[in-house]
């Protein structure tokens, strides 16, 4: 939202409300239908995807750079994810229809949300490759990286649990992952609930994919910001024909 012209900006402010979630709030379950966006001002929301055995993994860490339930503007639908607080914090709160209205209304909102989508879309793709190919040392040095990129020091609010349920891994294997991180240097000491890191030995530690989101995906989304809008229709009044057209394109 920071990226919006005061006025673009102004279609929504009236109608945002502030809210407060602590660790382990779940904003968003799976199956519901979306009738909210919420944009983070500070934290961090893990979207979590659920088999049907009841394991889940992480898809993405969401913290103020994103939103939740943007994909709504593609149409009505119901989550496919769980949205789960890692770190608390403050979001602001819209409904769907107030943002749907204020989408048709504003290339500049269209714009922004496009991007958004297409970084989503991104660092799903990254995230799944890291899932794939990646030890579970590298992925948990990883997802405690992205989380502390949203707290403001070295004690990460995370438990045992709630790192089995990022990695979609077994207690066990999480707690023998620890075990390996402590030895190297990358954590100092972990408590219940409480996680002190060194980063640097994290970094060292982490798969690529962090360094490569945070060097490509960041800088290429805020470069888009960054440009002047185009017009860019609202996708429900793109003509079939020509959505199937540009489907086509390589």
């Amino acid at each position: 939202m920071a990226a919006l012209p005061p006025a673009d900006f102004h279609l929504l402010s009236p109608h945002l409300q502030n809210i407060a979630f602590e660790v382990d709030a779940a904003l968003v379950q799976s199956g519901d239908e979306l009738d909210q966006v919420y944009f983070p001002q500070s934290g961090a929301i893990a979207f979590m995807a659920e088999m049907p055995n009841g394991q889940t993994v992480a898809t993405t860490l969401m913290g103020p750079e994103g939103a939740i339930g943007s994909l709504t503007v593609l149409g009505p639908s119901h989550s496919p994810i769980t949205a789960i607080a890692r770190v608390a914090g403050t979001a602001s709160q819209i409904s769907v229809a107030k943002l749907h209205s204020a989408y048709r209304r504003s290339a500049a909102i269209r714009h922004v949300v496009h991007v958004h989508i297409r970084t989503q879309i991104l660092q799903l793709q990254q995230v799944a490759a890291c899932n794939a190919l990646h030890p579970v040392e590298q992925r948990m040095a990883r997802w405690l990286l992205e989380l502390h990129d949203h707290v403001a020091d070295d004690v990460l609010p995370v438990t045992q649990e709630a790192l089995a349920q990022l990695l979609g891994v077994r207690r066990t294997t999480v707690t023998l992952a620890m075990s390996k991180l402590r030895v190297a240097g990358a954590l100092k000491n972990d408590r219940r609930g409480l996680v002190e890191i060194d980063r640097a030995q994290l970094e060292h530690i982490a798969c690529e994919c962090y360094t490569a989101m945070r060097s490509r995906i960041g800088p290429a989304y805020d470069d888009e910001l960054s440009r002047p809008p185009r017009w860019v229709a609202p996708i429900e009044e793109i003509r079939p024909e020509i959505r199937a057209a540009r489907a086509e394109r390589p």
